[in-house]
């Protein structure tokens, strides 16, 4: 296995040059072409003073061009630190400052917002900008170790700012390895790519699995279930979130006859629902392959390739993962089938957090183990079902949004006395944000959530704010989010 991500990409471009690599409207690159893109804008970064080491930002909109910038800084030796292009100026200020990097590549319309969050202090660049300037010859790859850091994602805290989870090369190596022989990726396949490239998911899961196994990609702007349906004659594999099944269900022309191509679909980010699982094998035959896996670690689990998916659990440790169920208070292990936190340890788990020490250690057993902050079992054949989130986490549409950041910024508002955030289902997202508040004089939820898009990414918005004279509490004083998702649960699946 190779130690480093881009020796374990240049592997993959000098086996399949010639191959078709990835479509993109009217445009098709084969591997060759890519690998040469990426040489030189690895050259062009390098004349821009990236270092071994340096940090990457990006905010740019989906496009294999942004697609190679991303190879670019493996190659050149760097960090890349992608982010949500619905993340507004507070929160890229705050990414800035945390993460220094060196680059900034946005998309055009962002310029003068990151000029002035650069402040002079790092080169901001546009796709675009990169690629007119790039020179003719390319960078050679710079040698990189397995522990060098190769990615940074901020995720969400339930106290406090985003993390910056270290996600070193061998975490990323390993992990798309695993993967690509476990769900049986060859070069004769033809993935589906409609998810964003700024998280887990869309990039170290999807990409690396077609670029590692010489597949080919189909490039989709964004999810659009006609035009997810319309590749799927010549496609074998999608990856998506519970929403995009859920919207294939509703278009009258998926059908068997649709899907017959199609040898894998694969969902994760979020739960998939029982009933969408079961609705999804009686309309095609297939059984949608359930994963689970987060930010830190990658990949940690999956239902098998062959027979053993199950409706509502998310399958065995991959191969190289230890899995096991603990108390959450004192760690110690749970016995077979009863809830506790999950905890895993494996060459796929996370370095730490950036320039977080106390939070890393806090974050780690002393035998090495990460703490997940899910609740699970582990059936008594070895799959584990999951039952729930600590610490309050919503999943919406895959996203990862954290109730105390939504909620510090409602409480810092005059019209808000006091707030609490929570998820409720939803027939599209799996979850929604939504924000029980005891209103203050002036209060208007239009105004209210209208002022919140200023000051939040657009998935973190709640969908609904809910209005209540009290919010309930316990004894000791603490709000009771059971309770009032039991109340509300409704709010969007009732009639």
């Amino acid at each position: 296995m190779a130690n480093d991500l881009y020796t374990r990409f240049s592997k993959s471009f000098a086996a399949h040059g010639a191959r078709p690599f990835i479509a993109e409207d009217d445009r098709r690159w084969n591997y060759a072409e890519v690998e040469a893109a990426t040489g030189r804008i690895a050259g062009r970064l390098r004349a821009l003073g990236f270092k071994p080491g340096d940090r990457l930002l990006a905010q740019t909109e989906k496009s294999v061009e942004a697609l190679i910038v991303y190879f670019a800084c493996i190659r050149a030796g760097g960090a890349y630190l992608p982010l949500n292009v619905d993340y507004t100026e507070a929160e890229l200020a705050y990414f800035f400052a945390d993460a220094e990097p060196s680059i900034a590549v946005c998309r055009p319309a962002s310029s003068p917002l990151f000029e002035r969050l650069a402040a002079g202090k790092l080169r901001v660049e546009t796709v675009e900008s990169l690629f007119a300037a790039a020179p003719a010859e390319v960078a050679a790859p710079v040698p990189r170790q397995r522990d060098d850091i190769a990615a940074i994602l901020y995720t969400s805290g339930t106290t406090g700012k985003p993390k910056g989870a270290m996600l070193s090369q061998g975490n990323l190596v390993s992990n798309a390895e695993t993967l690509v022989e476990l769900w049986r990726f060859t070069p004769q396949d033809r993935l589906i790519h409609a998810l964003p490239i700024f998280h887990v998911h869309g990039l170290f899961v999807a990409v690396h699995c077609a670029l590692f196994s010489g597949a080919a990609m189909d490039f989709l702007p964004r999810f659009e279930p006609a035009a997810v349906i319309a590749k799927m004659a010549q496609a074998s594999v999608l990856m998506g979130v519970p929403t995009f099944y859920t919207r294939l269900l509703a278009e009258p022309g998926f059908t068997c006859e649709t899907a017959a191509g199609m040898r894998l679909f694969v969902a994760g980010s979020a739960p998939l629902s029982a009933d969408t699982f079961r609705a999804f094998e009686a309309r095609t035959g297939e059984r949608v392959l359930e994963r689970y896996g987060m930010t830190e670690t990658g990949m940690l689990t999956s239902n098998p390739y062959e027979g053993g998916r199950r409706a509502g659990s998310v399958g065995r440790p991959l191969p190289g993962v230890e899995l096991r169920v603990a108390d959450a208070e004192t760690g110690e292990p749970m016995a077979q089938g009863e809830v506790g936190v999950v905890e895993v340890r494996g060459p796929n788990v996370f370095l730490g957090y950036w320039r977080n020490p106390e939070k890393t250690q806090a974050e780690f057993r002393p035998d090495g183990f990460f703490v997940t902050g899910d609740m699970g079992l582990i059936e008594p054949d070895g799959y584990v079902r999951l039952v729930g989130r600590a610490k309050d986490l919503i999943i919406t549409g895959g996203l990862n949004v954290y109730p105390a950041e939504v909620e510090a910024v409602l409480d810092d508002r005059p019209d808000v006395a006091e707030s609490a955030v929570i998820g409720l289902p939803h027939p599209d997202f799996g979850e929604a944000v939504v924000a029980v508040v005891k209103p203050a004089e002036g209060f208007d939820e239009a105004r209210v959530r209208a002022a919140l898009r200023e000051q939040l990414a657009g998935f973190k918005t709640p969908k609904r704010i809910v209005a209540m004279d009290a919010l309930p509490r316990n004894t000791m004083g603490k709000v009771q989010k059971k309770l009032l998702r039991e109340q509300l649960a409704g709010l969007f699946t009732d009639a």
